[in-house]
């Protein structure tokens, strides 16, 4: 394993239009895969460790996300050590992992920028030890692992590649470049494992307009080699111990898939299978283990596997699912009560799970029935919602 470097330069990348994906398809669910690369960075501080960090405070065309909140920042922070921060009493770990994406990572502006991620790693540190990322694009992991450095906290990562079936691997190879470049610099003491593919299969079969994750080969043809470089990249890097594994929606892996890596990460959300609050957490869990713990213990590798995504969302622009259903609609009254009942006895039974999500991205509001901007924990300004996190 390479001695990790305490540098924080060479995080800045210069927009390429070339790297714009296709637009989404307006009929499936919305990704907040976060694209691009980073914008130059202006304002300099100091880290804990003594060495100046060029920052950004450009905002993105897209979102709103790269613009601070005063009330997110935690009061009394010294700015030139981000580890001497303090700690909000309203926050605990009470949570096995979280799903994050900088916010103001989106093509074709990537408005993120390290003094935003350091805010963030300073508030999930309080939350969880560990977190899960989409994609590496805009330097996500170079900053994710930069900000963790620079504040000394007690956090792992799993990495992320996010894929693309219809660009002849154009977006993989980057992202495995954007990793690559991430692990040179900054070592791989507080990353776990790199998941390549996220509703990879879901996206592929349902384009074709099909439902069945093994009825097609092509999917599996595609993503595993992919998978199999990654192992290889990560080999020739010295860095075998590193996991590989795959996220999809739980009714969607591939065997074929499946049975190539170390670790799987199943999106289960009862929302979305219209399930009342007072079932969600139980329904979570039964889908879970039926559908994705028993499949992987059945084949050779038996891979591990975590719930990628799982969460309630507190706020519509649009509509609820079961608007006529009261215990079941989008608010933060629901989402306490999911949080009650979920996350410690989900830590207890010993399933890993990655809380969706970190903060609010008002930029997806008005996607897949306008939920999908509000499943945080924070809202868009880093304050956490009217919330009581548990201690368990």
């Amino acid at each position: 394993m390479p001695v990790q470097q305490q540098t924080y330069e060479n995080l800045e990348a210069p927009p390429n239009n070339e790297w714009l994906e296709k637009p989404q398809r307006a009929k499936r669910r919305s990704k907040w895969i976060v694209i691009g690369s980073l914008i130059a960075l202006a304002a300099l501080i100091a880290v804990g460790v003594g060495v100046g960090v060029s920052l950004s405070k450009k905002s993105s065309n897209n979102s709103t996300s790269s613009t601070s909140s005063t009330s997110g920042t935690p009061s009394g922070t010294n700015p030139n050590d981000p580890s001497n921060f303090p700690k909000d009493s309203a926050l605990k770990q009470s949570f096995y992992g979280i799903a994050y994406t900088p916010l103001g990572s989106q093509l074709p502006d990537c408005g993120n920028n390290l003094t935003e991620v350091i805010e963030d790693i300073q508030l999930l540190s309080q939350i969880t030890t560990n977190i899960r990322l989409y994609g590496a694009d805009c330097n996500q992991s170079s900053l994710v692992l930069a900000a963790i450095q620079a504040t000394q906290v007690n956090m792992n990562v799993y990495l992320g590649n996010y894929p693309a079936s219809d660009d002849n691997g154009t977006a993989y190879e980057r992202q495995k470049g954007e990793i690559q470049t991430a692990l040179q610099q900054f070592g791989a003491g507080n990353v776990l494992g790199v998941t390549v593919g996220n509703e990879f299969i879901l996206d592929y079969v349902t384009g074709l307009g099909q439902t069945d994750p093994n009825g097609s080969a092509g999917q599996a043809a595609m993503l595993i080699p992919w998978i199999n470089d990654t192992r290889s990249m990560l080999a020739e890097m010295g860095l075998s111990n590193i996991t590989v594994g795959n996220a999809d929606a739980g009714s969607y892996f591939n065997t074929e898939v499946l049975s190539s890596v170390d670790y799987g990460m199943s999106n289960v959300h009862p929302w979305f299978a219209n399930q009342s609050i007072n079932d969600a957490a139980g329904w979570t869990y039964e889908f879970f283990e039926e559908n994705n713990v028993v499949a992987a213990q059945a084949l050779a590798n038996k891979p591990k596997m975590f719930i990628a995504e799982t969460g309630w969302p507190t706020d519509s622009s649009e509509f609820n699912y079961s608007p006529n259903d009261g215990p079941s609609i989008a608010s933060v009254a629901n989402l306490q009560i999911f949080i009650d009942t979920f996350a410690c006895q989900a830590t207890a039974n010993g399933t890993g799970y990655f809380f969706f999500e970190f903060s609010d991205e008002p930029w997806k509001a008005t996607t897949y029935g306008g939920v999908e901007g509000y499943w945080g924990l924070f809202d868009s300004n880093k304050n956490l919602k009217n919330l009581t996190l548990p201690t368990c």
